[in-house]
């Protein structure tokens, strides 16, 4: 099982990232856990400067930028 984390303070663009992730795990087919990280502690002990960003199993893999769906079905495939 994959773990998904939206690291972002629940801004719009955090909250888009957050549903074309799911949308990305589902349409992959993949199981998964979505964990939205809201804490700015918790976020910038990732070392995230700019968000929303992107972790996947733990490590990050974008910040600063909302994917789109296609976008993060390569990250997490």
């Amino acid at each position: 099982m994959k773990k998904l984390q939206i690291l972002g303070t629940g801004c719009p663009k955090c909250k888009t990232l957050a549903e074309n992730t799911e949308a990305a795990a589902r349409s992959l087919g993949i199981a998964y856990e979505l964990e939205k990280i809201t804490d700015i502690v918790e976020i910038m002990k990732f070392g995230v400067m700019m968000t929303p960003a992107l972790a996947v199993d733990g490590k990050v893999k974008t910040f600063g930028k909302v994917l789109s769906v296609e976008e993060i079905k390569k990250l997490i495939a």
